[in-house]
């Protein structure tokens, strides 16, 4: 991730590469439009033709209000910006992908195969009647829709997964009537799971991937991206990029593995797990279809519901040993092997692009940039006209990432997620098990002498949307007793920190994993004190480097725990401190 709050951000990330020669992907989806007209721009001053442009933008919102969370406006005005790109790259940008309908992401949240499949193949049928009822043809488009999976360790599902998805999406559009072949073919991109990687003997990941990396060229991927083994840990570093780079050029040069098309065809394991994926998806897509498509059984909740579930069942599965994980709940190694890890100044960051915006602001036309943003407000009151056209006139007048943004939300509004504990789960698979057990019994111990049971608030701070593991631990610590609440996601340390006070919790679970732990979970201790609630404790929990341990310690976090750590050793750690 790179922080691109304008038009001079895009040019200084492509300075040197020809973007008419350069194929670039993008993945982003709430602030799809100023990102992709900041892009266009560049390009135009860079001299290079937009029709010459080629690459992918995500543009995929409907799994964003399922899984990832980066939305901005509501599902209705969110399905308008994606049927507004596909119009405007279909006629100027006919290289440019508009769309990615991304798989990965459900199953970095924990969507079981079966799930991923049925829930991206749906929303690809979603934006096809977006486009559609956008006035365009069904051959205008189609060929130009991409996929993008997830590749986890289930190696042979895997390969699996991606052929009943070619399956399922041809008989998909089918149903559209196309005339052109190519509208049918599903093109997808692959990349290695990040969930799967451990923070315990990091190097092991390294494994991980290339058997990620091979399913995924098994089964048919056309492009492929594979993570660096310390991504549990930190940010990349050269050294571990270079690896993962390494590993796939080592798959493509070394190995025969790309000779052949769908070299696992005819395998009984493979083709009976094609069949299998293929009928449990298709029922699931019908059923998504009997609520009235993905904008519905999105609004719904139930693909958010169901793939939450199935992230709670598959923890609670590793933490009783009931699926290994070499290294984290089996064979672990007896010895620390430190791993250099990428160091992020972000308060440097944010003060650089502060000082940047602030020369642009000085320097543009006042009046221009005020006129196109005005003209981009309406046309969002006018279903008629393109947004993606208009916010490229604003992106010429150095309008801002933000501004163009705002200038939306003036009639679109903003969405907000309701959130929801699940229970049972947990509870269910530590039936009769001697620690849990103990842990009720604390519990009772707690409430008899507070005179009420420990209330937590589960907190996702700065713009981190992934809320997987912050779902889980609050699953989790339901079932074990805890009274939970769940925060807002994207909120400020102040804001934390005030519904905690409003909620009188006990306790403040921060989830981190973007990086910004060092910035945000001192301000959030030091709003506590400047609001004379410093006995609140916080603790912290995700993607932190064991070397930030000591500088969080210092500033107030009561307890770490990383990736990997099993719930019921953290929560007797956690009702020692209370």
């Amino acid at each position: 991730g790179v922080a691109i709050d304008s038009v001079e951000d895009m040019k200084v990330l492509f300075d040197q590469i020809p973007l008419d020669e350069m194929s670039v992907s993008m993945t982003m989806n709430g602030a799809v439009i100023p990102i992709m007209a900041c892009y266009i721009v560049a390009a135009e001053e860079q001299g290079v033709d937009i029709r010459k442009l080629s690459g992918t933008i995500q543009n995929d919102i409907l799994k964003e209000f399922m899984v990832r969370n980066t939305y901005i406006y509501p599902p209705e005005a969110s399905m308008r910006i994606v049927g507004d790109i596909i119009a405007y790259t279909s006629q100027k940008m006919p290289k440019f992908n508009p769309i990615s309908i991304s798989g990965y992401h459900m199953l970095e949240a924990g969507a079981t195969p079966v799930q991923e499949l049925a829930f991206t193949l749906a929303d690809g049928r979603e934006y096809i009647r977006t486009a559609l009822s956008a006035g365009l043809e069904i051959d205008a488009f189609a060929p130009r829709l991409s996929f993008f999976f997830g590749i986890g360790m289930d190696f042979l599902t895997q390969i699996a997964k991606l052929r009943a998805a070619r399956l399922l999406w041809s008989r998909t559009v089918e149903q559209f009537n196309p005339k052109n072949q190519k509208s049918k073919m599903l093109r997808t991109h692959c990349q290695t799971s990040g969930v799967s990687l451990q923070e315990q003997d990091p190097y092991n990941n390294i494994v991980r991937t290339t058997i990620e990396a091979m399913a995924a060229v098994l089964g048919g991927t056309q492009s492929l991206h594979t993570n660096a083994f310390d991504e549990a840990i930190a940010l990349p570093t050269e050294f571990s990029s270079r690896i993962a780079r390494n590993t796939q050029l080592i798959l493509q040069k070394e190995t025969d593995i790309t000779q052949t098309v769908d070299p696992f065809a005819g395998s009984y394991a493979v083709e009976s797990s094609t069949h299998e994926l293929a009928s449990q998806a298709w029922a699931l897509m019908e059923e998504v279809e009997a609520l009235g498509g993905m904008t519905k059984a999105v609004a719904s909740g139930m693909p958010k519901l169901k793939i939450e579930e199935a992230a709670a069942r598959r923890q609670a599965a590793i933490e009783r040993g009931e699926e290994a994980i070499v290294g984290v709940n089996c064979h672990q190694t007896t010895t620390d092997d430190p791993v250099d890890v990428l160091d992020i100044d972000a308060d440097f960051v944010r003060q650089s692009q502060i000082k940047k915006l602030n020369e642009l602001k000085d320097k543009r036309n006042d009046n221009a940039y005020r006129t196109t943003l005005v003209r981009l407000t309406q046309a969002a009151e006018n279903k008629r006209a393109n947004l993606l056209e208009l916010a490229v006139e604003c992106a010429r007048e150095r309008a801002t990432v933000g501004e163009i943004t705002a200038a939306l939300e003036q009639v679109f509004g903003r969405h907000k997620a309701t959130t929801r504990v699940l229970s049972g789960i947990y509870s269910q698979s530590y039936k009769g098990d001697k620690n849990f057990d103990a842990l009720q019994i604390k519990m009772k111990e707690f409430k008899e002498k507070n005179g009420h049971v420990p209330k937590i608030l589960i907190s996702k701070m700065g713009q981190d949307g992934h809320d997987r593991g912050a779902k889980i631990i609050a699953t989790a610590f339901a079932d074990i007793g805890f009274d939970v609440i769940i925060g807002a996601l994207f909120q400020t340390p102040d804001e934390v920190a005030s519904e905690a006070i409003e909620n009188t919790v006990d306790i403040i679970g921060v989830s981190t994993q973007a990086a910004g732990h060092k910035t945000l979970a001192p301000a959030l201790i030091q709003c506590l004190q400047e609001k004379e609630a410093d006995q609140i404790k916080v603790i912290c929990g995700g993607v932190i480097p064991r070397q930030d341990y000591d500088f969080l310690e210092k500033s107030g976090v009561s307890l770490i725990f990383g990736p990997g750590t099993n719930i019921i050793h953290a929560t007797q750690r956690i009702l020692k401190i209370l």
